[in-house]
């Protein structure tokens, strides 16, 4: 028999319409955990999807072989690193020369330390508020002059901007940035008809939720805490930014959808 748990965990079905054929989109952090299945998402929606990466050089090239698997032929993967912003604009480059544009950019890829508040040294900071905030910042100003009307800019965040987590304390200001900032290019940007929005997660089992220090009793509490009675899945998130992706939600801009199985109301 079907247990409660098993009947409310979501259920994978492969997305036949590919309303996103011709559009380009840039994934940061695109190989795997959230990254990878929002890039898998927009794959299978017709989307040619460029990933970023930073350490894995065979995980990028299993992520992208996947890619082409959904029909984004023309995948390939970038690495640099989020933190070293002199490097971007041969990123943005080299999109251009090659696809002419950039409908979807995808957010994603982040850093940071993990300190309780009394701990955090100037690295922690700077890493977190660098490779969360500014890179965003920065991504946004050389995307704006390529990105064509009904263009989206979506950024993830997590429930570590609004309120407190043990040991998140810079990471948690870096996704408050990102949640403030998000509002201010979805104002700058609404007329050459660009949206701009943020997902938030709540407790997502990922590999950076397994590198807290506290995992297991973190795991146990959100799972208590949480009304649908479990931990959230990348796949959870992957729903709701291909939400925002489409032209359904052009009337959505400059707002943090969160995604949380209902934790933060309790």
């Amino acid at each position: 028999m079907e247990s409660v748990l098993e009947s409310v965990l979501p259920q994978t079905q492969e997305t036949t319409v590919r309303d996103l054929e011709g559009k380009i989109a840039l994934v940061t952090g695109g190989t795997k955990g959230i990254g990878a299945a929002i890039s898998e998402r927009l794959a299978r929606r017709g989307a040619t999807v460029v990933i970023n990466y930073f350490k894995s050089r065979n995980a990028a090239g299993r992520a992208v072989e996947r890619l082409k698997e959904l029909g984004s032929e023309d995948s390939f993967a970038i690495r640099f690193n989020m933190a070293k912003f002199q490097k971007f604009p041969k990123l943005f480059d080299k999109i251009e020369s090659r696809f002419k544009k950039l409908d979807i950019f995808i957010s994603n890829a982040a850093m940071g330390l993990y300190s309780d508040l009394m701990g955090v040294k100037r690295k922690n900071w700077e890493i977190a508020l660098d490779t969360n905030a500014y890179a965003l910042l920065a991504c946004t100003q050389l995307i704006a002059p390529i990105m064509p009307p009904g263009g989206r800019i979506i950024a993830l965040s997590s429930l570590g901007s609004t309120r407190y987590i043990p040991g998140y304390a810079s990471i948690g200001v870096g996704k408050a940035a990102i949640e403030n900032l998000i509002k201010y290019i979805s104002v700058e940007l609404a007329p050459k008809g660009i949206t701009a929005n943020v997902v938030s997660g709540g407790f997502i089992d990922t590999d950076a939720l397994k590198a807290f220090p506290s995992y297991e009793e973190m795991k146990r509490d959100a799972i208590a805490r949480t009304p649908s009675g479990r931990l959230g899945t990348p796949e959870d998130l992957a729903d709701v930014v291909d939400f925002i992706a489409s032209e359904k939600s052009r009337w959505i801009t400059g707002q943090t959808i969160i995604v949380d199985g209902g934790y933060s109301l309790m």
